[in-house]
């Protein structure tokens, strides 16, 4: 008894903690229901790996050099200015354009979609293996179902055009006999009949097959999307990546579930790629030609009248050298007027692409004032020459700055025309567009399979813990204590019980009690020790009437009533079992028989008492009284004093009269018969009942002045931890 006491008070001091072991053992407990739930995302992750259709992934590589300045001297600028940081970056944005991307999809004509229509599920796998196994052959329709595609069909569209209303919405196509083919919009209306390699046109729609291989009857889901619903999409499909930081080597992926349409998208984007590249420079380098054309007559003329200047002036002057000091002046005055005049061009090219605000060009403007300032330094050095110096080598630097100048310009002009011309851009193809068909990028068979089973467990815990949270059913017999209510016994499930109930189901009119099905089960024994404990209860109850009731239906008030009543009378007393649910009493299916002739027939005065008492087979000094017809009062029946006059009379002639009554919570009658009863049990099924439910029962009964004597916990679970364990032993330790 000292055992049992501190079991019952262990949870009460702990039930604001979290206990590990309890966690433990609901896991335990519930390890058969998350296995199964794991066990289900298994078979669902094999099934999608093997019915999925696989994605391929087409990979190319480019590279991006850097860009050859169009002016000699710019190629230091912009590294000066790190535009070479941001090439890779903007050659990014120039693969996925729509320049590009709308030319592939022109070229590879993905504007139409076409797609056989398969068998639900299976149908994609079926079609794959076939296709694997047989290439070139046409599977035969299986089951005689040829709507479908088994494998082998093929459909290519040279032509579809359709009218506004009809973009992007599937149509249905028709394989017929010939090369004959129907085409139908969803609603089943013919929008034209064509001949593969003709083209055919109805009702605005115009089509053009070039390849159709299929069975008869064989339906396609065709599609002719808008161009940039298609370039959007594919834009998005294809990512770029720098392989390296400022390497200018950029990859490109592309996944598709069809392995020669990913390689060969990639390859186009690749090829138009570099090819609006070469067509780029070569408008570049033409646009830059033409200025530096018109740039050479006007600085031969410069160059010209400066030498014209000079030899004029050295025939007045008779000087023909100048002195190592003017030389030296001389030769930095010209390196940075050259420098100047090189930088000059440079602003006036720059000018028709950027704006005064661009970094590049402020950038030059900076190092042309630079010049200008170490240009200032050199002329005060000159000013203090003698005059015919000055002036002799103020000449001899336009004559060179401007030599120099146009040399240079010829040079430009030289390399602008051949760069022009040319057919090689600064973008070039590394590797190829190809797809690596034995290698599927997804699904990844092992990732999917184990990503399952972790979903899977995650998915059966939560389940499992928060039915345990939301499922707040009472699973101590303590908790039912804490609100005044004694615990007579505690009933463990019964797997026999739960066969019996089968057997009461099919309403064979035949005995299915448990105590005489199997007499050493752990519920029978439990029941023997309810019979001990109400033997010392109903010594000071008013009289040897009995109720057992429940707080709500189905908690097991019926299967106790009917078994406690067949083990007292098995006891020697002589016991009458009344079912006093007269709305839906079952009592006659565990006893055997038929529910007329009974309980209300009596008070009603239809059937004396006589022919409603019946004998229970088997079971000596037992007796039964069934419910009766249903009568449309039961409660007015119940507080008929004729009903109060046969328990009066009743539990005179026996021992013990135990009434099976409805539950409290969902009708009257039991407080009624509450009123007639010297002791009250109240039947709580472990896991169904709440504590607020009981709590109400409890003073549902009070409130109409009947006093519940106690409680019996049903179908109590075996628990891996707790009470419900002590509460096996104990019952195994009756049964032994």
């Amino acid at each position: 008894m000292t055992v049992q006491i501190a079991t019952i008070q262990e949870p009460l001091s702990r039930e604001d903690e979290i206990d590990l072991r309890e966690v433990l053992g609901t896991l335990r407990d519930h390890k058969w229901r998350i296995a199964f739930i794991t066990l289900v995302f298994i078979a669902l992750s094999i099934a999608y790996v093997v019915l999925a259709a696989p994605i391929y992934q087409a990979t190319s590589i480019v590279q991006v050099e850097q860009k050859v300045p169009s002016l000699p001297g710019l190629s230091a600028l912009t590294q000066t200015l790190g535009a070479a940081d941001s090439q890779s970056t903007t050659e990014s944005a120039l693969i996925t354009s729509r320049m590009v991307v709308g030319a592939a999809v022109d070229k590879l004509n993905l504007k139409i979609e076409a797609e056989p229509k398969r068998f639900p599920l299976i149908g994609n796998l079926i079609a794959r293996r076939f296709a694997s196994r047989n290439p070139g052959k046409l599977a035969s329709p299986m089951f005689g179902m040829s709507r479908y595609d088994w494998g082998g069909t093929q459909l290519e569209l040279f032509q579809l055009d359709v009218p506004d209303a009809l973009l992007d919405k599937p149509l249905r196509m028709t394989a017929g006999e010939s090369g004959i083919y129907v085409l139908q919009d969803a609603d089943d209306n013919v929008l034209l009949i064509g001949k593969v390699g003709q083209s055919s046109q109805n009702h605005g729609v115009t089509a053009q097959v070039k390849t159709l291989v299929a069975n008869p009857g064989t339906d396609f889901r065709v599609v002719r999307h808008r161009d940039l619903t298609v370039i959007n999409k594919l834009q998005k499909a294809i990512t770029t990546s720098e392989l390296g930081k400022d390497s200018g080597i950029i990859q490109l992926t592309y996944n598709n579930t069809n392995a020669a349409l990913a390689a060969g998208f990639l390859q186009q984007i690749g090829e138009l790629y570099v090819r609006q590249d070469i067509d780029r420079n070569s408008a570049e380098a033409a646009s830059s030609l033409k200025f530096v054309k018109e740039q050479l007559p006007n600085v031969r003329r410069d160059l010209e009248r400066a030498t014209a200047a000079l030899n004029a002036y050295q025939n007045h002057a008779h000087s023909v050298d100048v002195s190592m000091q003017t030389q030296s002046l001389l030769d930095q005055s010209v390196k940075i007027e050259a420098n100047i005049q090189q930088l000059q061009l440079q602003q006036a090219d720059m000018q028709r692409q950027f704006t005064p605000e661009h970094p590049a060009y402020k950038s030059l403007v900076q190092q042309i004032g630079q010049l200008q300032g170490q240009k200032g330094a050199i002329d005060k050095k000159v000013n203090a020459l003698p005059d015919t110096q000055q002036e002799l080598l103020r000449l001899n630097r336009d004559v060179q700055v401007n030599n120099d100048t146009y040399t240079g310009l010829l040079n430009q002009a030289q390399q602008l025309d051949i760069a022009r011309a040319g057919t090689v851009g600064n973008v070039r193809i590394i590797d190829r567009s190809a797809v690596d068909v034995t290698n599927p990028v997804w699904p990844k068979k092992i990732l999917v399979i184990f990503g399952g089973t972790l979903f899977g467990v995650f998915v059966a815990l939560v389940y499992v813990f928060m039915r345990e949270a939301l499922n707040r059913g009472i699973e101590d017999p303590a908790v039912i204590e804490r609100i005044g209510l004694p615990v007579y016994a505690t009933i463990p499930v019964s797997v026999r019980e739960r066969s019996l109930q089968g057997k009461r189901a099919k309403g064979d009119r035949k005995q299915h009690m448990l105590v005489m099905d199997a007499p050493k089960d752990l519920a029978t024994e439990a029941l023997r020790s309810l019979r001990t404990s109400l033997h010392f209860a109903r010594l000071e109850a008013k009289n040897n009437v009995l109720m057992i009731s429940g707080a709500s239906p189905d908690v097991g008030k019926t299967f106790v009533a009917a078994n406690l009543a067949a083990l007292v009378a098995q006891s020697g007393q002589r016991v009458l079992l009344i079912d006093g649910d007269m709305r839906m009493g079952s009592l006659h299916r565990v006893v055997g028989g038929m529910a007329n002739a009974g309980l209300s027939e009596i008070i009603s005065g239809q059937v004396e008492l006589a022919e409603a008492v019946r004998n229970v087979a088997s079971i000596d000094n037992l007796h039964f009284i069934a419910r009766g017809k249903v009568p449309p009062n039961p409660s007015e029946l119940l507080m008929n004093a004729r009903f109060s006059a046969l328990i009066n009379h009743l539990k005179s002639r026996y021992d013990l009269v135990i009434i099976d009554s409805p539950p409290i919570l969902v009708a009257t009658d039991a407080s009624v018969i509450g009123h007639h009863c010297g002791t009250s049990l109240l039947v709580v099924r472990f896991g169904i009942n709440q504590l607020r439910e009981l709590a109400l029962a409890k003073q549902r009964f009070e409130q109409n002045g009947v006093a519940i004597k106690g409680a019996i916990f049903n179908a109590v679970e075996k628990r891996s931890s707790g009470y419900y364990s002590y509460a096996y032993y104990e019952l195994g330790g009756a049964a032994s």
